[in-house]
């Protein structure tokens, strides 16, 4: 089992200088420059335009297809104070569709911007949604804490909370993009092949496809899929405590069907992943699996994979044993779609059960989005990261990307 304890945060940290920190996308978005690192480990780079080049025929490639809500929204009190409210995740209604289609009121945790200004009273916000006039008004139901329930009313009821978000919400970009969000953030902080709403933060690896490589994916027989994963404000969060033991992963919603378990189940190869948000999700579903082997009578509420829940369970089932087992378990308990959990933290050691290539953009230093990067090729994200660098290429969000395939296995003793 892997020592968290041995494990010190500090040795995945590097220096990042402002200056190579996109604040905006390149103009086209497979102009964006592509770092390859091989499976010997060679370091080679292109464009974007040109990724079919350099992935093998015929294999399974997955996407995470969540699409991000203009989720800030910006309150102005009467003494002309801003209130900026940032809605993580739905309360009331629970899931996303419910929550962004309700026309009765709808309740989110949320994070607070001038929080002790927001008092004990309601904010209110006059709109036009398309011809429909209403007032929106936001109230705390709760003091505890940030991140806090805000319970949000309005009177009309033909506009649906999603309508008002389009209408009134900005686009919620992360906070090392040092600017304000323009329109064109509206267009280019979303994958052209975004379908279901529920994300606060982009799965930005996608953000370099458009229809041209798409194209060539298909005309090299590789097959694309989609996976839903909502990804969180938390993806932004540095690991800040000195022990990875005391590190609290954000959770998040991810989605399962049919469809998807179905062919996970019958893939020859492991999956080829666009960004970490597909991997966690492929992984954490190779876990739920698990679970099921080893609990047939597992309870709807265990259909969540815990922070450290993947290093306790058994590891020796294939992705085939593991997939179909959920799948009938999914189908005994009446399911064909429904919504699970993961908080899966993917550290230095863990054993990669889906995935054996990865495209992905580069990481905040100390974060455990580059933890995930260090577990996949290994020490070799020091070399990887410091040859982006002083190659000039653009980092986080709206950076370059790069392709890495996990690194060969040696050969075993006497072969």
């Amino acid at each position: 089992m892997i020592s968290f304890a041995a494990i010190n945060p500090n040795d995945y940290n590097y220096d990042l200088p402002a200056e190579r920190i996109a604040l905006f996308p390149v103009q086209k978005r497979d102009n964006s420059r592509l770092l390859i690192r091989d499976i010997n480990g060679l370091i080679m780079e292109d464009v974007f335009f040109n990724l079919a080049e350099y992935l093998p025929a015929g294999r399974d490639l997955f996407f995470n297809n969540s699409k991000v809500i203009p989720a800030r929204l910006v309150f102005i009190r009467e003494t002309g104070s801003q209130i900026e409210i940032f809605c993580l995740r739905p309360a009331d209604p629970a899931d996303y569709a419910s929550a962004l289609s309700s026309v009765n009121g709808s309740s989110w945790y949320c994070m607070i911007g001038n929080l002790r200004r927001f008092g004990s009273g309601k904010l209110f916000m006059p709109l036009k949604v398309g011809a429909k006039n209403l007032i929106l008004t936001a109230e705390k139901a709760a003091e505890a804490g940030n991140p806090v329930r805000v319970d949000f009313h309005w009177d009309n009821d033909q506009v649906t909370f999603g309508e008002i978000l389009d209408e009134a919400g900005k686009t919620p970009l992360p906070p090392y993009i040092k600017r304000d969000a323009v329109p064109s953030d509206r267009e280019r902080y979303q994958t052209v092949y975004s379908t279901t709403e529920g994300s606060v933060a982009a799965p930005t690896a996608g953000l370099h496809f458009t229809a041209h490589v798409l194209k060539q994916l298909a005309e090299k027989q590789i097959t694309c899929h989609q996976v839903t994963l909502h990804v969180g404000a938390g993806t932004f969060q540095p690991i800040k405590t000195d022990s990875l033991a005391d590190h609290q992963m954000h959770a998040e919603l991810f989605s399962l069907s049919d469809e998807l378990l179905n062919r996970l189940a019958t893939i020859p190869d492991k999956a080829m992943a666009v960004g970490t948000t597909t991997v966690r999700t492929l992984e954490s579903i190779y876990w739920l699996g698990v679970k099921t082997l080893v609990n047939p009578a597992m309870s709807m509420e265990a259909l969540q994979i815990a922070q450290w829940e993947a290093y306790t369970l058994p590891s020796h089932h294939t992705l085939k044993q593991s997939v179909e087992s959920l799948r009938e378990w999914l189908y005994r308990n009446g399911l064909r779609h429904t919504m699970a959990s993961t908080s899966l933290m993917i550290i230095p050691g863990y054993n990669f059960k889906t995935t054996d290539l990865l495209i992905t953009n580069f990481h905040q230093p100390r974060s455990t989005l580059l933890m995930l990067i260090a577990a996949f090729i290994g020490d070799a994200w020091k070399e990887t990261y410091a040859y982006a660098l002083s190659n000039r290429f653009r980092f986080l969000s709206y950076g370059d990307s790069s392709l890495l395939f996990a690194p060969a296995k040696p050969e075993s003793a006497g072969k």
